[in-house]
């Protein structure tokens, strides 16, 4: 039996942050997954949707850059040239030259730090101090009549897709189904998304949430807004494409239907009942970001909440370690930036305005037209903002949000303000470049200024 002062199950951006920092503070480490050491982000998410939109976007401005080349580019991103899976042995090295102990296989608990692990049709028990779920999410498949008998994709089929569908049907307007809507409509495939809610991107600012739609819009996609999929059909659109019955009496098609209006957590196989814990029971792993769940036990990364972006993954990892290793340190989410990767790009940092109003604060916002900025007319943008968000109390920015070119850069501005306490005199009082996007901050925190005053 090997023991170890971390059992890290799960091989994604949390857990190899948590494992590289266990590592750089001396402690034994053991990493176990059955699939891509790496995780969903550089094989299957972030990486190649990122790659595909920069691919979309050339295309879009007259580029030779055909879907043949995309596609080409995003393999090489992903690791998977002229190979149907990507290579993970980059990841793998990394972590055992950092001085980490790899299992590929599958991972159980069996008692308070106690670990199987499954591979090669064996099974032997590893012992931690400290044991770390770090399992990630998968593709929730929306309960919809008919669904397992239509053409589905995940993120991985969307990601990793080799020939463009005739057409595409997303269920989900969260930031998967934007972003990749996005790219398959610049590239030609005629396009529908499906959200169930009034306004895309629900969990972010309701000004980037229209700045969405306006960009969906913008590149033809048909966008349906307080719809919901009740029943699928195989093969009886447009050219054999498989439809989609929404409760509105309507009907979309499509013949690629891409799942995105929601996460799952793959927690069953874990057994967490031998310590005591019933994931039933919906409450048992609180998804409010404590990482601490019992003494010794860990949850970083989507399942432990309170988003799902793989940045958080990676400070939880870091986090985590810190607090099993005695410092006393605790996760803050105040300054958590959300970033989303369309044209516009959209970012936000903090509460919105009703949020803040709604825990009783005394706030206020100032917002720019971004359209109507030197910045905005230097771009040609039709469309866009930037939104900040004030307490009077403590005259410190609480809250940010923008639909800008480069907002997922521009908007760590705030993200620090936030995070540090930093006044908002003290960032009027800063000199910002001119004509960039964060001048157009400079202009409200100003605003903000003189309306404290």
């Amino acid at each position: 039996m090997d023991h170890f002062d971390f059992i890290i199950i799960g091989a994604g951006p949390g857990g190899e942050a948590a494992a590289y920092e266990a590592r750089t503070r001396g402690a034994s480490v053991a990493v176990v997954d059955a699939d891509l050491f790496g995780g969903s982000c550089p094989h299957w998410g972030c990486i190649p949707s990122k790659s595909l939109l920069h691919a979309a976007a050339q295309h879009t401005g007259g580029a030779d850059y055909d879907w043949a080349r995309a596609s080409a580019r995003r393999d090489y991103m992903i690791n998977r040239e002229k190979i149907d899976y990507p290579d993970d042995s980059g990841h793998v090295k990394g972590l055992e030259a950092a001085g980490a102990v790899v299992y590929r296989g599958t991972a159980s608990l069996n008692g308070t730090g106690k670990v199987n692990v499954s591979h090669d049709d064996k099974t032997h028990e590893l012992t931690a101090t400290n044991v770390f779920i770090a399992v990630g999410s998968g593709t929730k498949v929306p309960p919809i009549e008919g669904i397992e008998t239509v053409h589905t994709w995940t993120n991985k089929e969307a990601t990793g897709a080799r020939e463009l569908p005739k057409s595409l049907l997303v269920l989900g307007g969260g930031p998967t189904g934007v972003e990749l809507a996005e790219v398959y409509a610049r590239f030609g495939v005629p396009v529908t998304v499906v959200q169930s809610g009034n306004r895309l991107i629900p969990t972010d600012h309701p000004r980037n949430s229209e700045a969405a739609r306006l960009a969906l819009i913008r590149d033809g996609v048909d966008v349906r807004l307080g719809v919901r999929a009740i029943k699928a059909e195989a093969g009886i659109g447009p050219d054999g494409s498989d439809v989609i019955q929404l409760d509105n009496g309507s009907t979309a098609h499509g013949h690629a239907i891409l799942l995105a209006v929601g996460r799952t957590f793959p927690l069953e196989p874990l057994h967490l009942e031998t310590v005591g814990i019933d994931i039933k029971d919906r409450n048992a792993i609180p998804h409010d970001g404590r990482l601490l769940i019992q003494d010794g036990l860990y949850v970083i990364g989507d399942p432990a909440g309170p988003e799902l972006h793989t940045h958080q993954a990676h400070y939880q990892g870091q986090v985590a370690v810190r607090m099993a290793l005695g410092d006393k340190v605790t996760p803050d989410y105040r300054a958590l930036p959300r970033a989303t990767y369309t044209d516009p790009e959209l970012a936000s940092v903090g509460v919105t305005l009703d949020e803040a109003l709604a825990a009783g604060l005394d706030a206020f916002e100032c917002v720019a037209d971004f359209a109507t900025t030197t910045k905005g007319y230097s771009v040609e943008a039709t469309f866009g903002h930037v939104t900040i968000v004030v307490d009077r109390a403590s005259h410190e920015l609480i809250g940010a949000a923008m639909a800008t070119p480069d907002a997922s850069a521009a908007i760590h501005e705030c993200v620090l303000a936030i995070k540090a306490h930093v006044k908002i005199e003290v960032l009027a009082d800063t000199i910002h470049a001119f004509p960039s996007t964060s001048r157009i901050f400079n202009g409200l925190f100003d605003e903000a200024w003189r309306k404290l005053a």
